[in-house]
């Protein structure tokens, strides 16, 4: 199949590619170039902006487009009118579009976020709106033809969030180890190279819909999650669980200060067990727990030295607060 992937140089999309290509699918890239340029020399780029561009791709018939970067519903429009003789558009949107994490078992009937005001600047407010505008774009433009695929927490090597990295890196350092709430708090990640794979497939497929993607395919406790850092990087770690209240006391926040994680009271009561039935039943798969932080664990340790982290505590931060536990 002839595909066209929006980005791929990154994160998700840099695994995409390796996806596609292992499978045997001929694959042309369209990005400005800024990240990774050299990354796939092997394969076609068309280099432009995605908003003032689109005509260099006028000419074109791919089987499959997958939009690895969308999050302004007019520029994702544009792109989807640009290439609406394709036969499908796969968009990658987030789990982050649902309205009410209150719920246990979201699912992909669940209603989405609207904006209060209008806006086309992302923020941690629009973010989860604005997505789901740029899923209706693509509805609208491809009718059946549009794939909508809503990832959770991606994870594995080339993360550059580091909100899943934090973990195995922390946790092979060894000693005493900050960590949230309590061992069987749940929390919901996806392997990228998983991600990656099920999305190919759902293209192979012609599979057409809308489609939760995170996982693992059993409840996968904080506990487990520690217990198998530990486990992959054989460290001499002593986990110590600090409640919610001792982390909301001393200005600890969820997600960002301690990745991966969020209260499962209240409002984000449902955020980490969201329904993924829908893409187990189109093929999802998950490879072991241990061999994803194997893989985060060995590309970590070849990042630079003065890599600077953008979540998880800083090593000060966190001897502070287990002072005071």
């Amino acid at each position: 199949m002839k595909l066209l992937i929006i980005g791929g140089t990154r994160f998700l999309g840099r695994h995409l590619v390796d996806s596609a290509l292992t499978r045997g699918h001929e694959v042309t890239l369209f990005n400005r170039g800024k990240s990774n340029p050299d990354l796939f020399p092997q394969v076609k780029t068309i280099h432009g902006d995605r908003e003032k561009d689109l005509d260099q791709l006028t000419g074109h018939r791919w089987d499959a487009v997958i939009d690895t970067c969308g999050y302004i519903p007019r520029i994702v429009r544009l792109s989807a009118e640009a290439l609406k003789d394709s036969h499908s558009y796969v968009f990658i949107s987030s789990i982050s579009v649902y309205a009410d994490f209150s719920k246990i078992g979201i699912d992909e009937n669940d209603a989405v976020g609207v904006l209060r005001e209008e806006t086309e600047e992302v923020t941690g407010e629009s973010y989860g709106p604005l997505k789901a505008l740029c899923e209706r774009a693509v509805q609208d433009v491809f009718g059946a033809r549009g794939v909508v695929v809503r990832p959770g927490l991606i994870v594995g090597p080339h993360d550059p969030t580091d909100r899943f990295t934090y973990w195995p890196v922390r946790v092979s350092r060894g000693g005493d180890v900050l960590v949230p709430d309590r061992p069987d708090v749940l929390t919901q990640i996806i392997d990228v190279r998983d991600l990656s794979d099920f999305i190919i497939k759902l293209v192979e497929d012609k599979v057409s819909g809308v489609f939760n993607v995170t996982g693992p395919d059993y409840p996968l406790s904080f506990g487990k999650l520690l217990e198998t850092c530990k486990q992959v990087s054989k460290s001499d770690s002593n986990f110590k669980w600090a409640s919610r209240e001792f982390l909301s006391q001393h200005n600890v926040a969820p997600w960002s200060d301690l990745p991966a994680w969020l209260p499962d009271t209240g409002e984000d009561a449902g955020f980490a067990q969201v329904n993924i039935a829908k893409a187990i039943a189109a093929g999802l798969t998950f490879r072991p727990l241990a061999e994803t932080v194997r893989d985060t664990l060995d590309w970590a340790a070849n990042r630079p030295p003065e890599h600077e982290w953008r979540a998880g505590l800083k090593p000060e931060r966190e001897q502070e607060l287990l002072k005071l536990m």
